[in-house]
């Protein structure tokens, strides 16, 4: 009976009514002459760069043959199943999805080198220079870069990439997506979703970098991965400033990597997010950035409770549950306000943490929240085969039982496929190295809800042994295999309550999912979420309620909670703000 009356919650209000096109202010004034024209990676800044977004051509092909004409425009880097991209089609697993533009080059210079880079492309692709394949690349979330020096030429280039996306018809990860939405997951999208931009650096250059504060020993580490042949060493400088001012300074003449002193250090938190700014020579190559000195630690406090801590500090983190979708441009943000938006609402709610939930941000929202003061938890990107939410998702949440079923049963988890098994591993390394230095990162969340989950306990030692700075939530919901730094549960159908007694700090990753959707802000009469309000004193009476018990249950040992969530998406309306943004429920 519980189980029926789940499944009933869950499909509140299903009428296939059909959608409607909602727009955000930022889509409302978009100006697509200048799309997302901000340096794309402040973590590793440049100055010598050119954006490629834009208009590009574009061809939908039932081959992987090269097109030898062009079905229209399409603007990047906006999928083509958004309205925002000018195409509205949605790409399917057996076709090929092709892009074309040019750019000129007045000049090669001597001694330089041409990268190419992508912020992200969804799913597989291969990248073309004047006809001539340059690279490939797989990973419908992670960055990735080509060196197109051999490939380019003085004059006129011409860029092409073609592109392929199964969604959910393999393993791939692909994260909400699905080709057919409804409920808890969503429109489906492929292709350039984030910027396209190339810049110059010289000959032997910084490919990435690690940037670790020493929190206890007032220092930074900084280490360099360069392109330049094992054992050879170029001149190696850093400068450490503070508000414009060098506070430290460091050259080496053998090695990629130094440890700086932090004199007087100031400290990072939510409440006062203070970053130093940080400029790097190599050779001839110059970088700037940042960091925050901050500390991610469980520790026990007075009464022997573990706890989360921050610089050694416990700190309750009240986080909120954050998918990144809009409604005319699906999983890319439209503008950097709109990311700074979202960030800022989220704090003036209250909350000190956000759950980017099973989606990677473009590398200026992690700069908002690293500057503006937000703790985030990441979500790896959830992949595998056909998920059966029954058995993994509904039924666990009532049997308590199943929550505690190895996850080496790898059928019933749908990572059946070995193939996609190594690819998850790959892209979850991937990411860790992609977002290391960004300040505001505490907690990795490697699977949720057992979706493509597989062998919790060694992926647990992989990413430690990556990244021992940050704090590992294994398993977010169920199928606990012991591993990682919490006991991480989703509570929505019962009692908000506390597991007391715990050798890790016990946090409630999901909870709320209160539904109210406002029909004039709403993509369809269609609801879904895990109880209904019809209006906002109901709403707010309920939301109010079940923020007590949080804090009641934060005062007994509560280490953190994810509420669920930031904003509508689609069919779920169980956001504070509806998913144009225009309101906000609690106000």
């Amino acid at each position: 009976m519980m189980i029926k009356q789940m499944l009933e919650a869950l499909q509140l209000n299903r009428k296939n009514t059909g959608t409607k096109q909602l727009k955000t202010i930022w889509g409302e004034q978009f100006d697509k002459n200048h799309v997302l024209e901000e340096y794309p990676r402040p973590q590793m800044v440049r100055d010598n760069y050119t954006i490629l977004n834009g208009i590009y051509q574009y061809a939908f092909t039932s081959s992987s043959q090269m097109p030898e004409c062009y079905d229209g425009e399409i603007l990047v880097p906006f999928s083509p199943e958004t309205e925002m991209s000018g195409v509205g089609r949605q790409l399917q697993p057996n076709e090929y999805l092709w892009y074309k533009r040019s750019f000129t080059l007045e000049q090669i210079p001597k001694g330089k080198r041409l990268l190419l880079h992508f912020g992200a492309c969804d799913e597989r692709c291969r990248v073309y220079m004047n006809g001539e394949q340059v690279g490939s690349h797989s990973g419908g979330y992670q960055a990735f870069c080509f060196d197109i020096t051999a490939y380019s030429k003085e004059g006129e280039n011409t860029l092409q990439v073609c592109v392929k996306d199964a969604s959910d018809t393999s393993y791939h990860g692909r994260g909400k997506q699905m080709l057919k939405n409804g409920g808890m997951f969503y429109t489906a999208q492929s292709g350039i979703w984030q910027t396209v931009w190339y810049e110059w650096v010289p000959e032997i250059y910084v490919q990435s970098m690690h940037i670790i504060p020493h929190f206890d020993e007032d220092s930074v580490e900084i280490e360099l991965v360069t392109n330049e042949e094992e054992g050879k060493f170029l001149p190696y400088k850093a400068y450490i400033f503070d508000k414009g001012q060098l506070i430290s300074e460091m050259s080496v003449e053998g090695g990629h990597k130094m440890i700086l002193q932090i004199p007087n250090k100031k400290i990072w938190s939510p409440v006062s997010p203070f970053l130093y700014e940080v400029t790097i020579t190599y050779g001839e190559d110059c970088i700037q950035s940042y960091f925050g000195m901050r500390h991610f630690s469980i520790e026990k406090d007075v009464d022997g409770i573990p706890r989360l801590c921050l610089n050694h500090v416990p700190y309750f983190q009240n986080g909120i549950l954050d998918q990144g979708y809009w409604p005319e441009s699906l999983l890319t943000p439209i503008s950097d306000e709109a990311m700074i938006h979202d960030i800022q609402e989220a704090k003036n709610m209250g909350f000190n943490m956000i759950r980017k939930h099973c989606k990677i941000e473009p590398m200026r929202w992690y700069y908002h929240c690293d500057r503006l003061g937000m703790l985030v938890w990441q979500d790896m990107i959830n992949g595998g085969e056909h998920y059966n939410l029954l058995k993994t998702t509904y039924i666990p949440t009532v049997i308590k039982k199943l929550q505690q079923l190895k996850d080496s049963h790898y059928s019933f988890h749908s990572r059946g496929n070995a193939k996609g098994r190594k690819e998850w591993k790959k892209e979850c390394l991937e990411t860790i190295e992609q977002l290391y230095n960004c300040t505001s990162i505490c907690t990795w969340v490697l699977f949720n809800e057992g979706w493509g989950q597989f062998d919790a306990e060694e992926n647990t030692r992989m990413v430690l042994e990556r990244d021992n700075t940050r704090i590992i939530d294994s398993h977010s919901g169920w199928f606990d295999q012991g591993a990682g730094d919490m006991r991480s549960v989703h509570i929505y159908f019962f009692e908000l309550a506390l597991e007391k007694g715990l050798k890790k700090p016990f946090v409630i990753s999901e909870y709320g999912g209160l539904a109210y959707g406002i029909k004039e802000h709403s993509y369809s009469e269609d609801i879904y979420g895990y109880a209904n309000y019809e209006n906002a004193v109901d709403f707010k009476k309920a939301y109010k309620e079940m923020m007590e018990k949080i804090q009641k249950l934060q005062r007994e040992g509560l280490a953190a909670a994810v509420y669920t969530q930031l904003t509508d998406i689609e069919e779920e309306v169980n956001g504070l703000l509806t998913y144009d943004r225009k309101i906000c429920k609690l106000d």
